[in-house]
């Protein structure tokens, strides 16, 4: 008898453990776990920032007509030459005049700053370039502004009214006259001046204010004038052939010198109508120095 419930137990126990197969074998499948999204840094491509827009180009400014010049003279900046004339070469001699102490091809201390030339500032005078034979009213106007070159009467020796160009009228020692040969064109330069307190350097380093030695000097020997006339004022008649008869560019430099005011009343015993040399021993006791100079052509 208790074998018998032992075997039913038996069967009961295992028709239920193949009940729970089938029952689970029927469960529909399980979905997997999701998984957590995440970005990879490595696998991002960075996105560049925007470039910056191009830069405007600037317009090229058009050349624009000086309302102070005539139709005919206006220049445009292609047609204008702004290299300045050099300076004529120092002649020989020594090296104690005013001009010599001018001079900046002096050697230097290692590192030391040369000064400026002459033709940095704008104040030389050479036969060539602006100041040529070719030159005109125009050109001169573009290389100096309109605004500081006029064209009005001077006097002349005569003394008679002429019409001329003047640069920087209104400053005496900048100041500087240009005759034409023709008025009217305002063009082909004839004679160039400089006087009164003017600074400007004519050709063989000539200014005003030098002495009868110190022209000596660059001319290179003695050279010949007149007496004083009634202004005290003795005119230049030859160089002699000495180095500043025959600057570069085929002008002519003339100069006039008066006499020192305290030795005036000598100066009339040097007449006019007399040639002298330089080197003249009343002369020199007069103490002349230039008081004008005209670059001819």
């Amino acid at each position: 008898m208790y074998r018998w419930w032992r075997e039913a137990a038996l069967l009961v126990g295992l028709a239920m453990g193949m009940t729970g197969s089938v029952f689970a074998q029927n469960l529909p499948a399980q979905p997997p776990p999701a998984q957590h999204p995440f970005i990879d840094e490595d696998d991002v491509t960075p996105v560049a920032p925007p470039s910056p827009p191009a830069p405007k180009r600037k317009k090229t400014p058009v050349f624009e007509h000086d309302p102070d010049l005539d139709a005919s003279d206006q220049l445009a900046p292609s047609q204008i030459d702004t290299t300045m004339p050099g300076a004529v070469a120092m002649p020989s001699g020594g090296s104690h005049s005013r001009a010599a102490a001018r001079r900046t091809d002096s050697m230097l201390e290692p590192g030391a700053l040369a000064r400026p030339a002459h033709a940095a500032k704008a104040h030389v005078v050479a036969c060539s370039g602006l100041f040529g034979p070719d030159s005109s009213h125009a050109k001169l106007a573009a290389a100096f502004r309109a605004k500081n070159v006029g064209f009005t009467q001077v006097d002349s020796s005569s003394g008679t009214k002429v019409m001329a160009t003047v640069l920087f009228a209104k400053d005496p020692k900048e100041r500087l006259e240009v005759w034409w040969s023709n008025p009217a064109s305002r063009r082909t330069t004839h004679l160039i001046v400089i006087n009164g307190q003017s600074d400007w350097i004519a050709p063989g380093e000539l200014h005003l204010g030098l002495t009868l030695a110190e022209l000596e000097e660059q001319n290179g020997k003695p050279f010949k004038l007149s007496g004083f006339d009634k202004n005290n004022v003795a005119t230049l008649t030859d160089w002699s052939g000495g180095q500043l008869s025959a600057p570069a560019g085929g002008c002519k430099v003339g100069i006039s010198l008066r006499a020192d005011p305290k030795a005036a009343s000598a100066a009339t015993n040097l007449s006019a109508d007399r040639v002298y040399s330089s080197n003249d021993a009343a002369l020199r006791a007069v103490n002349p120095t230039v008081s004008e100079i005209l670059i001819a052509y």
